[in-house]
């Protein structure tokens, strides 16, 4: 390795080299893989595409189960240098249509149950090569794989080469493409392990999926730079999380994670007494969470702050004061600010627009320069669409989401993009889509319509369309129909006065 070369693969292969016969995960159900099985694997799927005639900077569209051999699958794009790009199981075809067609893969790697939905999809967009691959590990890909070689030389990649393209909804209802580099998940990764003590002791509990930031970047990151090992759950199971938390020093989680175990009375100090740190993030923790787990376990959750475009910009400590509320100071080398509208920094506590800066921020959005240039300030800070304040001790504390967005089970949902949906149905006349509180999953959406004519559309009508169009986060828990839909004297609509009015819609009744 030389000092130029940022391929991301290429820091965590001294891991495997050092750790090459310890165990790097053990599956659910007792599969157990070596470094040394990672690292063999990995080589074969880069030979496999390579061989195909992927190049390095091509993307390659992944939309599969959880397994090992995904995370094999990964690590070979990092290796050969292609651009990752992971999708959502749930995402319907009409939503694959448009990322295929917008991502312009070199290869489709799909579940072997979808190859024929996702071969038509493909082949309407010009994608050469569709491979398949099942939670079980079988399909085409490891079929074509397993006669490969098992040795692969890493290719070098500069730091602002592409390492992985990940799409956020946008807030036209058309989503963007992220382009994170090398030197971006690199960085944020060194960053986290030195924040969080990270080392080839710890055991990560890991139950997050892997087409998300969180359960990618950040947890396979940490224990793969740190030559930590895993239980690899194929998702959050809280019997499982249960079972397995007392061999493992470390667990992520979104919210929900912690409320469900929370929900158990199994869930005890005694099972919680092996880990050493728990981390949450991708959505907000409600203070009594956070409470209510510390006085259970007797250990306080360690929230931090992230997102798609940047990573993770801010932690609470893992030594000093984790304040609840707050998403704690900045990491090291990242700078966040609050602004005003015009864009001068606020004073301490006040709210404004949160900014941030560093090398764990994104280089801009795929295809679109305008819209790159608009969320980027002219010194460089990019604006996160976050309302937020920082305090005397410089611990961030997010107050609010510009531009409504939802955050449901971690999963972030722009209500532009049902809304452009519900409105082209027959029978709406308009339609406002929210976010309200929700036991389980902290938000869930809302779809307050006005229809047509009063009485012409019922509930079940509109889910069920939803249900044709979008993943099954996206989809409305609820429809509600009004004679009108509240607005401002400059014609906005007040969505602040339709949370307040169906914030308890979704609440159990007492």
């Amino acid at each position: 390795m030389t000092n130029k070369d940022f391929n991301l693969f290429t820091h965590f292969h001294e891991r495997f080299g050092k750790h090459a016969d310890k165990e790097l995960l053990c599956t659910a159900d007792g599969r157990s893989w070596l470094y040394a099985d990672m690292d063999a694997l990995a080589a074969r799927i880069a030979n496999c595409l390579t061989g195909a005639g992927i190049e390095p900077g091509e993307r390659v569209s992944v939309q599969v189960e959880k397994s090992p051999e995904a995370l094999a699958l990964y690590l070979a794009c990092l290796r050969a240098g292609f651009v990752f790009h992971p999708l959502n199981m749930a995402y319907t075809p009409k939503e694959l249509e448009y990322f295929l067609d917008n991502a312009e893969p070199a290869a489709a790697i799909c579940d072997p149950l979808n190859e024929a939905s996702i071969r038509s999809i493909a082949d309407a967009a010009g994608v050469a090569q569709v491979l398949t691959l099942g939670g079980d590990g079988a399909g085409t890909l490891m079929a074509q794989a397993s006669a490969a070689d098992s040795e692969f030389r890493t290719v070098q990649r500069g730091a602002d080469d592409l390492a992985a393209l990940l799409y956020s909804s946008g807030t036209t209802g058309v989503p963007k493409g992220i382009m994170l580099t090398h030197a971006n998940l690199l960085r944020n990764t060194e960053a986290l392990v030195g924040a969080w003590g990270f080392t080839s002791a710890d055991r990560l509990l890991h139950a997050l999926p892997v087409f998300h930031v969180h359960g990618l970047f950040v947890a396979v990151g940490c224990v793969l730079l740190s030559g930590a090992s895993m239980r690899w759950l194929p998702g959050y199971d809280v019997e499982q999380v249960i079972r397995f938390l007392p061999e493992c020093t470390v667990m992520m989680g979104v919210p929900t994670y912690y409320t469900r175990l929370l929900s158990r009375p199994e869930f005890t100090k005694d099972i919680a007494a092996n880990a050493r740190l728990f981390i949450s993030g991708s959505a907000p923790l409600l203070e009594d969470t956070f409470v209510e787990f510390e006085s259970r376990t007797g250990q306080r959750i360690l929230e931090r702050y992230g997102m798609t475009e940047t990573n993770m910009n801010t932690s609470n400590p893992l030594d000093g004061e984790r304040k609840p509320g707050t998403v704690g100071p900045p990491l090291p080398g990242v700078e966040i600010r609050v602004v005003d509208e015009d864009g001068d920094v606020v004073d301490t506590h006040e709210v404004g627009n949160l900014q941030v800066r560093g090398p764990n921020v994104f280089v801009g959005y795929w295809k679109l320069p305008e819209k790159t240039a608009e969320d980027f300030t002219a010194d460089r800070f990019f604006n996160t669409g976050d309302k937020g304040s920082i305090d005397e001790d410089g611990y961030v504390s997010i107050v609010g989401r510009a531009k409504d967005m939802v955050i449901t089970g971690g999963l972030n949902v722009y209500p532009k993009e049902i809304e452009l949906f519900l409105d082209d149905l027959p029978g709406v006349a308009e339609s406002a889509v929210i976010g309200v509180p929700h036991e389980d999953f902290g938000e869930a959406l809302v779809a307050v319509i006005v229809p047509e004519v009063a009485g012409g559309l019922a509930e079940n009508d509109v889910v069920d369309a939803c249900k044709e169009e979008f993943a099954n986060f996206k989809i409305p828990k609820r429809v509600v129909f009004v004679d009108a839909i509240p607005r401002n004297t400059m014609a906005k609509v007040q969505k602040n006065v339709l949370r307040e009015t169906y914030r308890d819609l979704l609440r159990a009744p007492a």
